[in-house]
């Protein structure tokens, strides 16, 4: 009977994350992992971005969650390309589940692949999915201690994006002492402020994801 360590699984995760990232390259794509809490605002977040981009950017979404589909109904309706992985209880999405969907979407007519992850700041952090970006997510709501309990997803990201901030007068939340303690995790995070219920912020967002996506546009081989 073979025994299979945590780092036996990684190892694998890490061998289909390679495959990922090679089929995302072939066609020039740029992926984005959206990682945060329950009720961070994600699934808003991707609404705005999408609504406000679409005339500038193909988006492909993946949609992670224990059950339902009722996320990626919401970003259907808007007309975007969506596929729905349901884990079945795991807390997380990985790479082969990941894989086992990307070719189903219409890669050739996209520029960008968002993965929005099931609702965790903690596992979604330890399995690479082949993304080129991670993304942290949460919101004012859900306290300033997030960044010290959950280092791994701040030192893992490249940008956080930190919702609700029209809710900030009727909370507790202490954002220089974020945006400081943010720092001290990883000084190269870039951070954004927003709403995307009242558009404060969101312009800067906008404005990094669109750079994002043509810069990795410019650096990818052309596709044949």
């Amino acid at each position: 009977m073979k025994v299979f360590l945590v780092k036996d699984l990684l190892a694998a995760n890490e061998e289909m994350a390679r495959e990922n990232r090679s089929l995302l390259k072939q066609y020039g794509l740029i992926a984005l992992n959206l990682i945060g809490g329950p009720g961070a605002g994600k699934t808003t977040l991707l609404e705005k971005t999408v609504t406000a981009l679409s005339n500038r950017l193909r988006f492909g979404i993946i949609e992670g969650d224990i059950c339902t589909s009722r996320d990626a109904e919401r970003l259907a309706r808007l007309g975007v390309e969506v596929i729905q992985i349901n884990t079945g209880g795991a807390c997380h999405l990985d790479a082969a589940m990941v894989g086992r969907v990307l070719r189903e979407l219409s890669l050739a007519e996209l520029d960008l692949i968002i993965v929005e992850n099931v609702g965790n700041l903690v596992c979604p952090a330890e399995f690479d999915l082949g993304e080129d970006i991670k993304v942290a997510v949460f919101s004012v709501t859900e306290g300033s201690d997030k960044p010290a309990k959950y280092p791994l997803v701040f030192q893992q990201a490249k940008a956080c994006v930190l919702t609700k901030l029209d809710l900030l007068p009727y909370t507790d939340f202490d954002l220089d002492g974020v945006l400081k303690e943010i720092a001290q995790i990883n000084p190269a995070l870039k951070v954004f402020p927003l709403s995307a219920r009242t558009g404060e912020g969101m312009g800067a967002w906008y404005e990094w994801l669109r750079c994002q996506a043509h810069a990795h546009r410019e650096l990818a081989p052309a596709f044949s």
